[in-house]
């Protein structure tokens, strides 16, 4: 896997130099192999060769003996006037010949390795030679690191009777064809170096001038972008193959060009219905919690309540509090600016929670904070936007048939803000958990992930982040947390 992993210009040069050693290591090996089988015929012929010899001078030595052909006067024949020893000489080979029990009775040389020389043959020996068509048994050994090849034949009369058992021990000397198979390899590896050089200086030019193209082509295709206009590919002296890729980019340039217009226009279409789905957005968010609060204010209102000037203060200041938001959000969408300017300053944040929460006449909305006060650095009108959506949502994620339960926490961690926002809901899919901070533009009354990605937007521009926990048909918990001072 890793050679793929190389440029096409690396593949090349290691596949060709490769090539050229994979094919002077298996010739190598045919050599050998084809060595050691010639040794082996070689051996085997030139036995055959001096047993035939041998059985013809000993055919000549019983006729022209003076003592009676049989297997009682084998040793006397042989040894009259030396004549195993002449036959030995003559052949270049030494002889043992033993009784057809299998004893030794005879041999041409007393010096001979003594570990070849076996004065009882085995029963296996004789049995299987006198079992055999041909009545030749041939046994092949190894001793002291030499090798040896055992033939076992008859000695037989004029009317094919058995007399005795020869046996020829033949050594097999290999020096002369080993150096042989020397020096062909000796040359051959001296052709393939040279070989393998030459190999080399090809790949590297071979590969230099196939990846040329591919590199110019690699290039610019590199370099090739959407948002600009690119160039068409030219090449001189290249192969059809390259040719054909040039046509196909180039085809395909012209392509992306037409497709990079229209979808340029697609684009700002898209923008615009974004931008509009959002502003549209934006501008119902406010209008909720005025109209709540329009709601309450008529259904709470007591002539003789003694706070009455203080309620409406209240009442007043959020409807204000909203107007400014949509105001902004207006003034933001004619500008094409970010909706809506930020103007940060030190707040209370416990406080604002607090007011934003007012808007709301859900008994089941708590608000246990712990802390009387907690000081950052945050956009008034941003802050409530947070607080509202996030627990709009969680209002909506609640489903009819359950008692609702809405918790609002605010407290301090290190240097930073935690608001948390927990539900018993309906919870959060899986399918949906990726997606909950892309922007829906509706209103839903499962209202799972409504206004989510403003309100990310607006967290993360105060270096803020936003998460979240949920359980599916048990509820959400969200946690806002951004620093107190923003550097």
């Amino acid at each position: 896997m890793k050679l793929l992993k190389l440029s096409l210009r690396t593949r090349i040069f290691v596949s060709m130099t490769l090539l050229v050693l994979i094919a002077s290591i298996l010739i190598a090996a045919v050599t050998i192999y084809q060595y050691k089988e010639e040794a082996e015929d070689y051996h085997k012929d030139r036995l055959e060769r001096k047993e035939e010899r041998i059985k013809v001078a000993i055919d000549n030595a019983l006729r022209s003996t003076t003592f009676p052909v049989n297997e009682e006067n084998i040793t006397s024949i042989f040894r009259e006037r030396d004549r195993i020893y002449q036959i030995s000489e003559e052949h270049g080979m030494p002889i043992n010949i033993y009784d057809l029990s299998g004893e030794l009775l005879i041999r041409s040389e007393a010096t001979f390795i003594e570990d070849t020389l076996t004065k009882q043959l085995s029963n296996l020996i004789i049995d299987t030679l006198s079992s055999l068509y041909d009545k030749r048994f041939l046994i092949k050994s190894e001793k002291r690191g030499e090798k040896f090849r055992s033939s076992y034949t008859y000695i037989s009369d004029s009317r094919a009777k058995p007399l005795a058992i020869l046996n020829l021990p033949y050594l097999e000397d290999d020096d002369l064809l080993s150096k042989e198979l020397y020096e062909f390899l000796k040359r051959l590896g001296e052709v393939y170096i040279l070989m393998l050089f030459i190999a080399i200086a090809i790949a590297y030019f071979l590969s230099n001038y196939i990846t040329r193209s591919l590199k110019t082509i690699s290039d610019t295709i590199d370099q090739t972008r959407l948002d600009k206009r690119n160039k068409r590919i030219a090449i001189d002296n290249a192969s059809s193959e390259i040719y054909s890729l040039v046509d196909a980019y180039n085809s395909m340039i012209d392509e992306l060009e037409e497709s990079a217009v229209k979808l340029a226009k697609n684009e700002r279409e898209a923008a615009w219905r974004e931008m509009a789905k959002q502003v549209a957005h934006e501008i119902k968010n406010p209008l909720t919690p005025m109209r709540l609060t329009v709601q309450s204010f008529d259904r709470k209102f007591d002539p003789d309540d003694p706070d009455i000037r203080h309620k409406v203060k209240e009442y007043s200041d959020t409807l204000i509090q909203q107007i400014d938001t949509m105001s902004s959000i207006a003034s933001a969408f004619s500008n094409f600016a970010q909706m809506p300017a930020q103007k940060s300053e030190m707040l209370d944040v416990v406080k604002i929670v607090r007011l934003a929460l007012d808007i709301f006449n859900e008994d089941y909305i708590i608000f246990p904070s712990d802390e009387e006060e907690i000081v950052a650095k945050f956009d008034r009108t941003q802050l409530i936007r947070v607080v509202t959506n996030l627990v709009k949502n969680a209002i909506q994620a609640i489903p009819s048939d359950r008692t609702p339960k809405i918790i609002v926490n605010v407290y301090s961690e290190a240097d930073a803000v935690v608001i948390t926002v927990s539900d018993n809901g309906i919870g959060i899919t899986k399918e949906n958990i990726t997606k909950i901070f892309e922007p829906k533009f509706t209103t839903k009354t499962s209202g799972m992930g409504l206004g989510l990605g403003m309100v990310k937007n607006i967290v993360e521009t105060y270096k803020g982040s936003i998460t979240f926990t949920s359980q599916e048909h048990k509820g959400t918990v969200f946690v806002v947390k951004f620093p107190r001072e923003q550097g």
